[in-house]
């Protein structure tokens, strides 16, 4: 038999409960809002309490209390130093300059306005859960990106670049318009910005200065036409360089080297071509542009036609031999000459004169090579560079050996009835002889492609001087 409450009963049991329920809610409504109205008129203006911002405890301060506490902190935040470098270029900057440091502003609103929403269960939440637990805000950082670009300004302005398009024009197959492409290149400073913003908490950890190096991280931007893609003969690249230097030369000797230097600049050698110096530098007359000065002829150094075109032919030598390619005719000077040895020791000279001694070199790299010479008259240095598609090879060149050193003879001095009594002019300069033996060795791939020596023997030479007789 089922017992059964009477519906009365029942329906007062529910009707209670019910009440029950409307009180508690209304009661801890009342409750929450009476400790929320609290709170929120106690702490108005200052953070409730149990607030921490990176484990410092700013329960209950006020905006001004906060400031002092974190501005004591920047301070010893300044203190530190960084090191921006790159490429051998530095700038060092204090941590107050670029006002790295904690934000006091944000610190300050966010820590205040804590649980002031007026949104009744979030904010009562927030502050029993402060109160019982802790609320641990995250810091926030300042940072001068303005400050930072100005002082990396000198930096920046050594290392900018533009990217440059490549430029190749070709006409009667020589190239009459070349501009190698280059990347650009810049400091990226929102790299740089994004470094500098992850070590400030490393900073504030440190108690005391600390200096900091930082690699100042480069953005490089690629030209919209790259040298290989500028022509359709496989030149992308440098494969090879030589530099010679030719301080004081005559103003007819320099003119002379640039002269020659522009002629051979732009020539294309095909794949498999030899390349000969005196044809592709054709006739040296002043018919042809050349004035006089110092040649060696004949054993001899006499006024000529094109004195100074061997340094052209010796700064391609070089380049050729640097490139690690096939060399298949050079000839070393009757003697040491100055010029030669002014960055480079003896035996890396190559001499010309037409028809009979020239300088040549076979193209076996499977693409053309352009050959390119660029002078400076202001540092009167010529450089050659060559132009090709790199294969692997590799160049080794072996310091030269010196022997059989014999000092020059006595200066000699000759009459000359066309030059005025009293005058003395030199023509002709003292080295010593000796001999330069160098070798050069090529790999590709691990196996030895050219193996050559190159061998030069230089006679003592002796000062001659024009003594004048005529009255």
């Amino acid at each position: 038999m089922r017992f059964k409450l009477p519906k009365g009963i029942l329906y007062n049991a529910v009707r209670s409960a019910y009440w029950f329920a409307v009180g508690f809610v209304l009661s801890s409504a009342l409750l929450a809002s009476a400790v929320l109205f609290y709170f929120q008129f106690t702490y108005k203006n200052r953070v409730i309490p149990g607030v921490f911002v990176d484990n410092v405890y700013i329960g209950e301060k006020t905006k001004t209390e906060i400031e002092k506490i974190f501005s004591e902190k920047n301070e010893v935040i300044g203190k530190n130093t960084f090191i921006f470098a790159t490429d051998g270029l530095e700038a060092t900057v204090s941590a107050k300059t670029l006002n790295i440091g904690y934000d006091i502003n944000l610190i300050q609103e966010q820590s205040i306005n804590l649980a002031k929403t007026k949104n009744l269960l979030s904010d009562t939440y927030i502050i029993l859960s402060s109160y019982i637990n802790g609320e641990f805000l995250s810091p926030s950082y300042t940072f001068n990106r303005a400050s930072l670009e100005k002082e990396l300004d000198s930096i920046q302005e050594s290392i900018y670049q533009e990217p440059v398009d490549a430029q190749f024009k070709v006409s009667n197959n020589r190239v009459v318009a070349f501009r190698e492409s280059s990347n650009g290149k810049t400091i990226n400073f929102e790299e740089l910005e994004g470094k500098l913003r992850q070590s400030i908490p490393d900073l504030i950890k440190n108690k005391k200065s600390n200096i900091a190096r930082v690699d100042i991280p480069i953005r490089i931007t690629e030209p919209n036409v790259t040298t290989k893609e500028a022509n359709d003969l496989g030149i992308v690249e440098i494969i090879g360089e030589g530099k010679s230097t030719f301080f004081g030369s005559i103003p007819n000797r320099a003119h002379n080297i640039f002269l020659a230097a522009s002629r051979i600049s732009g020539i294309l050698v095909a794949p498999n071509e030899e390349f000969s110096f005196n044809k592709a530098l054709g006739d040296i007359s002043k018919f042809t542009g050349y004035k006089e000065a110092y040649i060696i002829q004949n054993g001899k150094t006499v006024l000529g036609d094109g004195g100074g075109v061997c340094q052209v032919s010796t700064t391609l030598f070089r380049a050729i031999l640097n490139s690690g390619l096939p060399i298949t005719e050079r000839h070393a000077h009757a003697y040491r000459v100055g010029y030669y040895e002014q960055d480079s020791p003896p035996g890396f000279d190559a001499t010309v004169f037409s028809p009979s001694v020239d300088l040549k070199f076979k193209n076996d790299t499977g693409t053309h090579i352009l050959i390119q010479s660029y002078v400076d008259p202001s540092n009167m240095s010529l450089t050659f560079t060559l132009f090709g598609k790199k294969d692997g090879r590799q160049v080794s060149i072996s310091k030269p050996i010196i022997t059989n050193v014999s000092a020059a003879p006595a200066p000699l001095y000759q009459d000359d009835p066309n030059l005025q009594k009293g005058i003395v002019k030199q023509v002709d300069f003292a080295a010593p002889g000796g001999r330069s033996q160098f070798s050069r060795t090529v790999t590709k791939e691990g196996k030895v492609i050219i193996s050559d020596t190159f061998v030069s023997s230089y006679r003592a030479w002796q000062a001659i001087f024009i003594r004048g007789t005529k009255e």
